[in-house]
C-alpha cells in the first residue's frame, strides 16, 4: 500500500506552471547535461491546512498488516521499522542542461545517495535525449551491487527527470511522447479505509488496507472480514473491492481468507506473500478461483517481472515507476505483459505524473490507483484536489486525466 508521502511531490506536477512555452532552437549543437542534484520539493501554492476528523482511519496511525507483524515491538505501525524519511526516504532529482531546461524526477528510498556518489559522473555532459542509452549505462554500472532496491530507485528518479526534459524541450506532455492517449480518461480506484468518505465522493472501486495477518490468529481474520463486509455494504453489490496485504500473509492464511471472503466478491488480493516468493504466488493462483492474485509493487525491472511471468505468479502486474526503473523500464514491462494479455496497473499511479502519463498511453494499463485527503476538511480543499488531478465522474466512478503541460508539468527551482 502506498502512504501519503507523495501528495506534496505530486501536487507540484498538478499546480506547476512552465516558465516558457517556447520551443528552444538547438541549432546544430545537441543538448548536454550540466548539473545533477538532489532538491527539496514544495507546492507552487501552499496546501491549505485543516484539522482532519479525529475518527478518520487515515489520521489515527492505525495498524496495517506487514512483514514485521510477527514481532510485537514493530507491529503497531510501519514507522517503527521504516527508515528515517529525512535520511533514507524518497527524493527528487533535478537535472540541468546547457539549454536552460531542467527536468525533475522522483525516486524511492535511499536512491539519492547512489545518484550523488555514482550516477552523476555517468550523466554529466551526456545528451538527455539519449534516454535508452543512459538507462542502460546506469543499469550496467550498478549491476555488480544492485539490480533491485536502492540502485533501481536511483535509476528511476533519473529516468523520469530525463523524460521531463525531453517533454519540455519539445513542448509536449510526456503522454504524447509515448504515443498519445489510449483512453479518453482513466478510471481510478481509491486506496484506504475511510470507506464511507470514498464512496460518498464517488468511488466505485475501493482497495482496503488489510489490518491483520497470521500473527493475529483467528480473531484477526474475523476483523479483516468485518472490514470487507463494511466495504461491500457501502459500495453495494456492483462495486469492486480489492485487498492490499503488503507482504504480510502466508499461503495457508491466504487460502483461508479467500474462502472466508468469497461471498463478498473480492476483485483481487494484492501482495499477499513476500515479493520473492514467485512459486508461492503461482501456487495460489492455481488454487484460488474466487479472486485474482496480483503483485509487483516491490518488484524491479523487466527481469523481475519475467520471474512473475515464468511462475504464472500474478494475473495483474503492479510496478511502481519510481522504484521499478522509471518510465523507460515500465514500458518494457508493459510490453512483456501485453504479449500475454496481462494488465499493468502501476502502484500509486494516480498521484505520480509519470504513472498517469504511462497509464494514459498504455493500452494494457486500464486503471489508476488514487488516494484522498483525510476527511474533515473544508469543501474548497476537496474541490482543489479534484482540479489538481483533473478528476471527473462517470459510470465507473472517479476518473482522471493527464495534464497537457510540457514534460510532467514540474516547475522550478526546487532548492
Amino acid at each position: 500500500m502506498m502512504n501519503r508521502r507523495r501528495f506534496l511531490q505530486s501536487s507540484l506536477a498538478a499546480a506547476g506552471v512552465l516558465a516558457s512555452a517556447q520551443v528552444p532552437d538547438f541549432g546544430k549543437s545537441r543538448m548536454k547535461i550540466t548539473g545533477v542534484r538532489i532538491v527539496k520539493t514544495r507546492p507552487r501554492q501552499p496546501v491549505p491546512t485543516y484539522k482532519p476528523d479525529p475518527n478518520a482511519w487515515s489520521t489515527q496511525g492505525v495498524e496495517v498488516a506487514n512483514p514485521m507483524s510477527i514481532y510485537p515491538k514493530y507491529k503497531a505501525t510501519r514507522s517503527l521499522f521504516n527508515p528515517d524519511p529525512g535520511k533514507l526516504g524518497d527524493f527528487t532529482v533535478e537535472i540541468n542542461t546547457d539549454k536552460g531546461i531542467s527536468g525533475y524526477g522522483n525516486g524511492g528510498n535511499a536512491g539519492n545517495y547512489i545518484i550523488e556518489q555514482h550516477l552523476i559522473k555517468l550523466l554529466m555532459n551526456e545528451d538527455p535525449f539519449e534516454i535508452e542509452k543512459l538507462w542502460d549505462i546506469m543499469w550496467r554500472s550498478t549491476m555488480s551491487y544492485g539490480r533491485m532496491g536502492v540502485t533501481m530507485n536511483a535509476i528511476s528518479g533519473v529516468d523520469v527527470a530525463l523524460w521531463d526534459i525531453v517533454g519540455k524541450a519539445l513542448n509536449m506532455p510526456v503522454y504524447k511522447l509515448l504515443g498519445g492517449k489510449t483512453k479518453d480518461r482513466i478510471p481510478t480506484y481509491c486506496t484506504g479505509n475511510d470507506i464511507e468518505q470514498h464512496v460518498e465522493f464517488g468511488y466505485k472501486r475501493l482497495k482496503l488496507a488489510i489490518p491483520h495477518g497470521p500473527a493475529d490468529g483467528r480473531d484477526g481474520q474475523k476483523k479483516n472480514l468485518e472490514l470487507v463486509k463494511r466495504a461491500r455494504t457501502a459500495l453495494g453489490p456492483d462495486g469492486d473491492i480489492m485487498l492490499d496485504c503488503w507482504m504480510a500473509w502466508t499461503e495457508r492464511y491466504t487460502l483461508e481468507m479467500a474462502e472466508m471472503m468469497e461471498p463478498y466478491r473480492i476483485y483481487w488480493m494484492e501482495e499477499v506473500l513476500q515479493p520473492h516468493d514467485y512459486a508461492g504466488f503461482g501456487r495460489l493462483r492455481k488454487q484460488i478461483k474466487s479472486t485474482r492474485i496480483v503483485t509487483g509493487e516491490h518488484e524491479y525491472g523487466r527481469y523481475g517481472f519475467r520471474q512473475l511471468l515464468e511462475h504464472e505468479s500474478a494475473e495483474i502486474w503492479q510496478p511502481d515507476l519510481q522504484w521499478c526503473g522509471g518510465l523507460t523500464e515500465a514500458r518494457k514491462i508493459a510490453a512483456l505483459a501485453a504479449a500475454y494479455d496481462i494488465p499493468v496497473i502501476p502502484h500509486g499511479g494516480g498521484l505520480t505524473p509519470e504513472s498517469v502519463a504511462f497509464t494514459a498511453a498504455t493500452v494494457n494499463s486500464p486503471w489508476c490507483e488514487m488516494f484522498m485527503p483525510p476527511p474533515g476538511g473544508p469543501k474548497d480543499y476537496y474541490k482543489k484536489f479534484e482540479e489538481d488531478y483533473k478528476l471527473s465522474r462517470g459510470p465507473e466512478g472517479i476518473y482522471m486525466e493527464p495534464h497537457d503541460k510540457p514534460g510532467f508539468g514540474w516547475d522550478g527551482p526546487k532548492a
